[in-house]
């Protein structure tokens, strides 16, 4: 089975743009709910055997909306965690450069960064990607919907649009929580690294595999099941 990650930092260590509370409910309930309804999915199918990119990418192929929802909810929500850190360090060296060439300076994302996730009608997510050509753009997607193998961008950053990520700290104030969001919690050495991987440089972020015993004993269980219904 996918296992939910534990967080990188401690509960309350994103206060005040995301606080303690908030945190809790969106990890340990919000995101475990995604991985359980993809764990009995996947239980149905004889068990997790594939990374969760090949998951997405083969639910998407076969139009299994309920199957790909969970996956990338699921997926999206552990590169949420990573791409915040409450240490505050500014983007340099490589990403620097690509941040003035793409965006005129940090200011001019900051900007676009802002501009886009507000402007967002309903539910989503807001990413800082590499296009194919190496430049950087600012990517809303609706609902469960990711970058990979879709829109053939390569993401560095991710920010939840969902209202359960910013409500109980900021009502329906989205602009005001994104601002908090990127002056705080943008975790630029992580996206220093993925611009990097998508350059060619080192490997890009994949998510948690499912550990070999718990996907043998899913197989197992399903098989038993199959067998006893048969």
């Amino acid at each position: 089975m996918f296992a939910l990650p534990p967080l990188p930092y401690a509960d309350d260590a994103l206060s005040p743009a995301i606080s303690a509370r908030t945190l809790q409910f969106h990890h340990g309930k919000h995101h475990a709910g995604y991985l359980k309804a993809l764990n009995a999915l996947l239980d149905a199918e004889g068990g997790p055997t594939e990374p969760l990119e090949a998951v997405m990418a083969r639910a998407a192929g076969d139009e299994n909306a309920k199957l790909y929802n969970n996956a990338a909810q699921a997926w999206n929500h552990s590169l949420f965690w990573i791409s915040m850190s409450p240490d505050g360090v500014a983007p340099g060296g490589e990403l620097g450069e690509a941040i003035a060439a793409s965006f005129a300076g940090f200011d001019g994302l900051r900007a676009a960064f802002v501009a886009e996730g507000a402007a967002h009608f309903g539910s989503g997510w807001l990413w800082l990607a590499v296009n194919p050509a190496g430049g950087l753009v600012v990517q809303a997607t609706h609902d469960a919907r990711g970058l990979p193998g879709r829109l053939n961008l390569a993401p560095l950053l991710i920010c939840d649009l969902w209202e359960h990520a910013y409500y109980l700290d900021h009502q329906n104030d989205r602009k005001t929580f994104l601002e908090s969001w990127f002056d705080t919690l943008a975790n630029w050495p992580f996206a220093a690294v993925q611009l990097a991987a998508a350059r060619g440089e080192g490997m890009a972020w994949r998510h948690p595999a499912p550990t070999d015993r718990d996907a043998g004993a899913a197989r197992a269980l399903a098989k038993s099941k199959r067998q006893v219904a048969a």
